[in-house]
């Protein structure tokens, strides 16, 4: 479960990886030296803690089986620091609890579990005039912050995020330095126009040390020597 998920999934049925057959199953490793075929290597159960999604005020959404595991990682960018670049420079941090509620279970080409939620609030799913999407990922957002908050996992909601981030621009706005950012990837996928960046728009730039996406690196015809 990376923001790598569908290249790491590509590339383990190449090479014959199955996993458990679930749709929470966490993806391998997946390492390439130069030249060589990828490698894949399966983490320890131990090694990546979920968190199993309920709500606190609907018992059955224990029932629906959702569950997401507990921080992000990213391992598929290229770091750029300094005139050089480090293709394998993984990070993590916390989850914003917009991330997992509104995007990752919620996006039609990702879990798409909005319907499962409304059947159960008992929404009228025929037609989208009766806003049964926006009610379901509401719920289903306010899920997740409630099952991280019990499970005693970090995680933050898109109001402290945004707040933060102005509190941040503000700052370094009063020591003379400007503050690059790209507003489709700071704005929340739910509540946007409730927050304050809302109205705020950014330049884009090219600033460095940054993170960059890089080509999956297994596409390869080489093989192992």
């Amino acid at each position: 479960m990376t923001t790598a998920a569908t290249d790491a999934e590509v590339a383990g049925r190449r090479h014959s990886w199955r996993g458990r057959g679930t749709e929470y199953d966490v993806l391998p490793l997946v390492i390439q030296w130069p030249g060589r075929e990828p490698r894949l290597f399966d983490l320890p159960p131990d090694a990546v803690p979920e968190v199993r999604i309920s709500h606190p005020d609907h018992p059955w959404f224990e029932r629906l089986g959702l569950r997401w595991h507990a921080f992000p990682t990213i391992s598929d960018q290229v770091l750029e620091l300094d005139g050089l670049r480090y293709p394998l420079a993984p990070f993590s941090a916390w989850y914003t609890c917009t991330e997992i509620g509104a995007r990752n279970l919620s996006d039609t080409n990702r879990y798409d579990k909005l319907p499962e939620v409304a059947r159960g609030m008992g929404l009228d799913t025929s037609r989208d005039r009766t806003l049964w999407r926006d009610r379901a990922l509401l719920e289903l957002t306010s899920a997740v912050l409630h099952s991280y908050d019990q499970a005693g996992v970090s995680i933050i909601d898109h109001h402290f995020a945004t707040k933060q981030f102005v509190r941040h621009e503000e700052r370094e706005h009063k020591s003379g330095r400007g503050c690059p950012a790209d507003w489709s990837a700071i704005v929340p996928a739910t509540s946007g126009s409730t927050t304050p960046i809302w109205q705020r728009r950014y330049e884009p730039t090219r600033a460095l040390p940054n993170f960059w996406p890089q080509p999956a690196p297994w596409p390869t015809s080489s093989t192992e020597g």
